[in-house]
């Protein structure tokens, strides 16, 4: 199973999402969607699993729960999208992990993209940055990854463009 992961679109979906989750076979979203039609836009293009994240209104935490724990080809995965990072968890999720850790844990706020093997809870640790347009980040990003036989294999950090170089969301065109 190929995975398209992001997070912070804030309500926008950068045209080369589309370029690079073509072969993705489902597309997961660590939060911060930026509303229903960002939303709807992303599922209409690939199945959509996500959640919300603290600048999501009423409507989009409706549609979407704050965490999302599932089985993909055998792994594990938890996705939230305030979770902190290795060694500074957010005290929700250490105390949720000390129950039963995920293989595979997923979170996004910092719009920082990190990957890293968390040696004390025996799982990966993945933020794909930020996705969108808004926020203090320098480089938009997504990844990709493969979810196949309890391994998660293949993985991708994928550049977008500077976000201060991007083409914003008033001139599309």
């Amino acid at each position: 199973m190929k995975i398209g992961l992001l997070s912070d679109t804030h309500g926008w979906i950068h045209p080369r999402i589309y370029e690079h989750f073509k072969d993705v076979d489902e597309i997961w979203h660590a939060g911060d969607i930026g509303g229903l039609d960002t939303a709807d836009a992303l599922s209409a293009f690939k199945p959509l699993k996500a959640v919300y994240g603290n600048i999501d209104d009423a409507r989009v935490r409706q549609a979407f729960s704050g965490n999302l724990l599932f089985s993909a080809g055998d792994v594990r995965v938890w996705i939230t999208h305030i979770g902190g990072y290795p060694g500074h968890y957010d005290r929700r999720v250490v105390s949720r992990l000390h129950d039963d850790p995920p293989a595979l844990f997923i979170c996004g706020h910092s719009h920082i993209a990190r990957v890293q093997y968390d040696q004390k809870w025996k799982f990966l640790y993945i933020n794909p940055g930020a996705a969108g347009y808004q926020g203090f980040h320098n480089m938009m990003t997504i990844m990709t990854l493969r979810a196949d036989g309890g391994k998660i294999s293949d993985l991708r950090v994928i550049e977008l463009g500077e976000r201060g170089r991007a083409i914003s969301p008033d001139h599309q065109g």
